[in-house]
């Protein structure tokens, strides 16, 4: 070990060096005739060493936590601003009075991707055979974004009983119902036809009841020339068995073609029935009253 000397002029003590304790804790200060001899720090022991290495893990293990609690809050916070986003779905712009006919759907089907906050208002159109329904849908799908879906409840399993009604309207109404209308994603109306004679008479109070809580339009679609209803259906009734275009029957043409060929049968009326015929065609929209109260 290797010894520095410094002169020293007169008598000085140790303790006048006092102030390199702090920086060398293990020198030591010897007194001489010729001078002060101290000797250099020994290295650092093994344990010194170990201390300053937790002591550098402990900072680093703090750095590494405390830079992860940053990201998850700002994670969560990303979160919570597409949570907050999702509730305001609802367009300011649009009055107050028509936010009960204005839903955002969650389809299980698929997803509505950027229009899942296109509001999408619910419709029925309750109507009776030969009225002109067919016509009044379809020019209704021509718009991109109005699904109207025909008339569903034709097959009596959807109306065998409330629940099945409900549990079908709860398909249309959600954009979980597949047909040729279906718009999908960023439709804007969704709905069907239903005539009186498909179970909507005989739920009628159920059903009113799930159309306030739904918000449901409805749209009440008759024909006022009873008489010439009659004909059609009596016309539609022979043709179901007369087969007359190619074969086949059709109970909505789209060409004039078609509507000419049925058009040549001339349906015979009984005209002593007829009055009590159409007293009975006008009792059967009387059950609407329901329907148009709601």
């Amino acid at each position: 070990m290797s010894l520095m000397k410094f002169e020293i002029f007169g008598k000085v003590p140790c303790r006048f060096l006092s102030f390199l304790g702090g920086i060398m804790a293990e020198d030591i200060c010897l007194f001489t005739k010729e001078g002060l001899i101290i000797k250099p720090p020994k290295k650092s022991p093994a344990s010194l060493r170990i201390l300053v290495l937790v002591f550098a893990m402990v900072c680093g293990v703090y750095i590494c936590s405390f830079c992860l609690n940053q990201t998850n809050v700002h994670t969560s916070s990303k979160f919570l601003n597409l949570e907050v986003n999702w509730r305001n779905c609802h367009d300011h712009s649009i009055d107050r009075s028509q936010n009960s006919y204005l839903h955002y759907p969650k389809p299980t089907t698929f997803s509505r991707a950027e229009c899942a906050c296109n509001p999408v208002r619910p419709f029925a159109i309750l109507s009776m055979q030969r009225s002109g329904s067919g016509w009044f849908e379809t020019l209704l799908n021509h718009h991109t974004n109005v699904s109207s879906n025909g008339e569903i409840f034709s097959m009596k399993e959807r109306r065998s009983n409330v629940s099945s009604i409900l549990s079908t309207l709860d398909r249309v109404y959600n954009l979980d119902w597949v047909s040729s209308a279906s718009k999908n994603q960023c439709s804007s109306a969704v709905g069907f036809k239903w005539m009186l004679n498909q179970g909507l008479m005989e739920y009628h109070k159920e059903i009113v009841e799930y159309f306030n809580d739904r918000g449901v339009s409805v749209i009440f679609l008759f024909r006022r020339n009873l008489l010439r209803r009659m004909v059609s259906v009596l016309a539609n009734s022979y043709d179901r068995y007369a087969k007359l275009l190619n074969g086949t029957h059709k109970s909505h043409v789209h060409s004039h073609e078609e509507a000419d060929k049925l058009s040549s049968y001339k349906p015979i009326i009984n005209s002593t029935s007829l009055v009590m015929d159409l007293k009975q065609m006008e009792n059967g929209l009387g059950g609407i009253g329901a329907f148009q109260q709601h």
